[in-house]
């Protein structure tokens, strides 16, 4: 079975293609800039977790930190992205919609 969040390869000689991101994604009822550049990456860890990968591998690979070495920013990175891709399908669309509308 292959994952379709995963669009990486797994081999030592190719590494992630990481995009910038905050430690802490934001967490207003505004739809931010950071949202805007990051819907790709909210899209890929909705489908990761949809599809029942474990947060570390989630982690490591979309955010390319290593969760036996940095577990409380592992913890905090997943979490706050988690939330805010939530959001996004839940309430943050209807934003994205009216500003490309105007």
């Amino acid at each position: 079975m292959v994952n379709v969040w995963y669009d990486v390869p797994r081999s030592h000689e190719a590494a992630p293609m990481i995009e910038p991101f905050e430690d802490i994604a934001p967490a207003g009822e505004t739809l931010t800039d950071y949202d805007r550049s990051h819907i790709r990456l909210y899209a890929r860890l909705l489908d990761a977790t949809a599809d029942g990968a474990n947060w570390r591998e989630i982690v490591e690979v979309l955010f390319g930190i290593d969760p036996r070495l940095e577990p409380d920013r592992a913890r905090q990175v997943h979490a706050s992205h988690l939330t805010r891709a939530r959001w996004m399908t839940e309430t943050g669309y209807r934003h994205l919609l009216n500003s490309s509308s105007n």
